[in-house]
């Protein structure tokens, strides 16, 4: 492997969700691990913890001898989100050090193992979290590097037994800066490939022929499950599965709301899994559930092993998660942060909860995506009882003139509307305890989120927890 020769791991970015997967892999493998990142937040904290070191000042005295003094011996780890002028990665790029993006690390990971690829605008960490968790629960040797902090194992990273002949490696294939094409996955899903990271691509035609690109990354003879619809070429000779909701071959049936939650079937062909009762709701889940079913049974699980441990799969922190549930009030938080998101979240919330008035609460992500999509987010948003907005997360991006979230609202035809601060928007809950809400978005609105339950929490007479 190309990477038996480093010793010291420097992440630049360590604590984006997927840096901190490889940094805990460098751990767990016995390297020096230590980065840099923007601000503290609970996954550097768990990162330090775990005896990992990291700091955020960008100098470069405060990467620390085990790095400067290592040259030959450190592979230096970045994101495509750190900017052109930081300084570390400068200051490394000029001094000779080995500089690699995540993606090719990751793809040189998995090169010698059975992989498993899950790409797509939307879906994809559910997916991978799914396949990696039928694995598991199953007994099945498997490492997985996912996109998001399951919850039944309370991390983004699963470790196996790499040297082992029955290793598989499950991988979240992301398509932000083309990264996926790093990977040769022997079995890939593809659950969605709709226009995003225009700042990236430019178009929806090169992002759709990015996922083409994918595909013909997929190893002769592999499998793809390709969610219909999807207008992406396949080269010949793949193994192709298509599958979706009222798809002919693969798909959900006799869908049903019991007790508050999803009951279905899957039909997987000419066999069917009946009676699944998965802790994660909505249609997008029940879809994603089939696509990481038709996986595990290309890897030999039983339709038994499949129907068992979807029942227990609890999902994805801030995927669909209920934070607070009572007779009076049910407080929800979501990742979605692109309109296709949105619509299916906001579809899903009203299926479960078709009498209570629905209040959401989401902070746009990046200027660059709102201005792109600006329409379809007003007509998804709209669809909220009330509506309230964050200012937008600039993430990587300087402001755009015209481009905010009242201009954003502007576009609405919605009673109500309003941009608060997150004070503000702290302050509206606890005087207004709506019955059904919401949060979403992909920047930091996450650090609401415990504030928010202390505010369910303490009228029902539960303690408040440590909000930070």
């Amino acid at each position: 492997m190309q990477l038996d020769r480093f010793h010291t791991i420097y992440l630049i970015g360590i604590g984006g969700i997927g840096m901190s997967a490889l940094a805990r892999y460098f751990r767990a493998a016995g390297r020096r691990v230590s980065g840099y990142d923007r601000t503290e937040t609970p996954l550097t904290k768990a990162l330090v913890q775990e005896g990992i070191a990291v700091h955020y000042e960008d100098r470069v005295e405060a990467m620390g001898d085990e790095v400067l003094q290592h040259r030959e011996e450190t592979l230096v780890v970045y994101t495509p989100a750190v900017p052109t002028n930081h300084q570390e990665l400068t200051f490394l790029r000029e001094e000779g050090f080995e500089v690699q993006k995540r993606s090719t690390v990751l793809g040189w990971i998995t090169e010698d193992h059975v992989t498993v690829a899950v790409a797509g605008t939307h879906g994809k960490t559910t997916t991978s979290s799914m396949v990696a968790h039928l694995l598991t629960a199953n007994g099945r040797n498997c490492t997985a590097f996912l996109g998001g902090i399951t919850q039944n194992y309370n991390t983004n990273l699963l470790l196996g037994e790499a040297a082992r002949p029955d290793h598989i490696v499950v991988v979240e294939a992301d398509e932000y800066d083309r990264s996926f094409l790093t990977l040769r996955p022997n079995v890939a899903v593809v659950t969605s490939a709709d226009a995003d990271h225009l700042d990236i691509y430019g178009d929806a035609a090169a992002i759709r022929e990015s996922f083409e690109l994918f595909i013909q990354r997929i190893v002769p003879g592999g499998h793809l499950m390709l969610r219909e619809g999807l207008p992406l070429s396949v080269p010949a000779g793949l193994q192709v599965q298509q599958y979706g909701l009222d798809a002919q071959h693969n798909c959900v049936e006799h869908v049903r709301i019991e007790a508050g939650r999803y009951v279905f079937n899957l039909k997987l062909g000419e066999e069917r899994i009946e009676d699944v009762q998965m802790r994660t709701q909505g249609l997008h889940n029940a879809e994603n559930a089939l696509a990481a079913a038709l996986v595990a049974r290309q890897l030999g699980l039983s339709l038994d092993e499949i129907r068992q441990a979807l029942n227990s799969f609890r999902g994805v922190r801030r995927r669909f998660e209920y934070i607070f549930e009572s007779d009076e009030a049910v407080y929800l938080d979501d990742y979605a942060h692109h309109p296709t998101e949105i619509e299916a979240a906001l579809a899903s919330v009203r299926q479960l909860y078709p009498d209570k008035k629905l209040t959401l609460l989401f902070q746009p992500h990046l200027f660059s995506r709102t201005r792109d999509f600006a329409e379809e987010f007003a007509r998804a948003l709209q669809k909220a009882d009330q509506l309230l907005l964050l200012p937008i997360y600039p993430a990587r991006e300087k402001p755009m003139e015209g481009v905010s979230s009242e201009w954003l609202l502007s576009l609405m035809e919605v009673a109500g509307g309003q941009v608060l601060s997150k004070i503000e928007a702290l302050d509206y809950i606890s005087a207004h305890r709506p019955e059904l809400l919401i949060t979403m978005g992909a920047g930091d609105i996450d650090q609401l989120v415990e504030k928010i339950r202390n505010i369910y929490w303490e009228e029902h007479g539960f303690p408040a927890t440590n909000a930070g």
